[in-house]
């Protein structure tokens, strides 16, 4: 949508294919409790320039909440929200949490990224932070975010993830506090407005419309996209699905060739499961708690009313809680009444007085290709947007690198596939 944005505003005539429902990926989403809420949790950092940039430009409306974040360990639940709940952790001994705070400190601030792209995040955090940190911290996190490849992910991912973070705090005198951004009338208003936009420079818009091959003729330069029923035929093509499926669309293009093919599978993805339900019950102060426990079957869980205010919601909280699988994880093949079962069993050990016969509307999805694996030497995995197909770009998550998806490098990579296809015209 970004690329469609700015290239149309250029002067070129563009349509999408789209092969959901509706565009938008998962930042368009479906109504719950009488408002429109994204599939799954979505919110911004005060670094996400590029979409803020963007937001403004089409005046959609970002309010800016003080977040929450805890920690549930060790059978009990901590807040996390700075230097001062860290020093107060008492999962770890005082000498791991100062070690701890020393090495927060020094990633936000050190921008050197790349010296940690073939460095193990698990080790290095074990060196520096120490193996007590590690154990209680950082190990849990990297498994419930990468599953069995979690001793394979390179530093320069989890320093992307600490120092955005850390970087998007004032630490002002007056207020040390992290605030994150949400879209007034939830991010279904931002992409509203967005495709509101795109109609004004005669965007076409196609949904439902699922794109079976795509193939580049050397001799004219227009490249052809086969539809279930139809074919198209474009001066330019902007492809910005993983890379694996690019590989099936292309294959039988002389162009791509087996190790161009191989480069695009060599990247694996996992799979996510996201429930979102609403409920009369509030079960905690803090939005976003991290799940250190390798037991229980999901990774986070967000109060998303501990952020945005309840009253948008008919006066019901509205609740989060997801998970990364590999492939061939059993809940694939799960039935939804299972898998809550089992959720809502484990959200009661975190949560006693948890009532599942309060829960009101829920919505369970499953996304096969959720996370790309930053594991070490992942960069040389990365493809680049030109491809070797003539007049075919790729633009997907697995090219944000060291940083993980979001919808703000959506728009940053949107725009950069935008200057690459308008520097090389035919």
């Amino acid at each position: 949508m970004t690329a469609a944005y700015y290239l149309s505003r250029a002067g070129h005539q563009v349509s999408i294919f789209e092969a959901g429902p509706e565009i938008g990926g998962l930042a368009s989403g479906l109504k719950i409790a009488g408002a429109n809420i994204e599939k799954t949790y979505h919110h911004l950092f005060k670094t996400d320039t590029d979409i803020i940039e963007l937001a403004a430009e089409l005046g959609a409306q970002i309010d800016w909440y003080p977040s929450s974040v805890s920690i549930y360990c060790q059978g009990q639940l901590y807040d996390f929200n700075g230097p001062g709940d860290l020093l107060r952790f008492s999962a770890l001994s005082f000498v791991s949490r100062l070690r701890t705070a020393i090495v927060l400190a020094f990633l936000k601030f050190y921008n050197n990224w790349q010296s940690f792209i073939n460095i193990s995040a698990y080790q290095w955090m074990s060196r520096w932070a120490g193996a007590e940190s590690t154990q209680v911290i950082w190990g849990p996190l990297l498994q419930g975010k990468f599953s069995g490849f979690a001793q394979q992910i390179s530093m320069a991912w989890l320093w992307a993830r600490i120092h955005i973070r850390a970087n998007s705090r004032s630490f002002s005198l007056q207020d040390s506090a992290e605030y994150l951004g949400y879209f007034r009338g939830g991010f279904h208003s931002f992409t509203t407005k967005l495709l509101a936009e795109l109609a004004k420079y005669n965007v076409k818009v196609y949904v439902n419309q699922k794109v079976s091959a795509i193939s580049s003729n050397l001799d004219t330069g227009l490249v052809s996209i086969e539809l279930s029923d139809s074919e198209a035929k474009f001066e330019r093509v902007l492809a910005t699905i993983p890379c694996h499926t690019f590989a099936k669309l292309i294959g039988t293009d002389s162009q791509a060739s087996p190790a161009y093919l191989g480069q695009l599978t060599a990247i694996e993805y996992l799979g996510a499961i996201c429930l979102i339900y609403s409920s009369k019950q509030s079960l905690s102060k803090s939005y976003w708690h991290n799940i250190n426990d390798k037991s229980f079957p999901f990774l986070v869980f967000l109060q998303h009313t501990n952020l945005v205010s309840r009253s948008n919601y008919q006066g019901q909280e509205i609740y989060y809680i997801g998970t990364y699988l590999p492939h061939d994880h059993r809940y694939w093949e799960t039935t939804e009444a299972e898998i809550l079962i089992e959720w809502f069993a484990a959200l009661k050990k975190i949560f006693p007085e948890f009532d599942g016969c309060q829960v009101q509307e829920r919505h369970l999805f499953k996304l096969k290709n959720a996370q790309h694996i930053a594991d070490l030497n992942y960069q040389s995995k990365i493809p680049a947007v030109t491809t070797p197909l003539k007049n075919v770009y790729l633009s997907n998550f697995s090219q944000i690198f060291p940083e993980d998806r979001g919808t703000n490098f959506a728009v940053r990579e949107g725009k950069k596939a935008t200057n690459l296809i308008l520097q090389n015209p035919n």
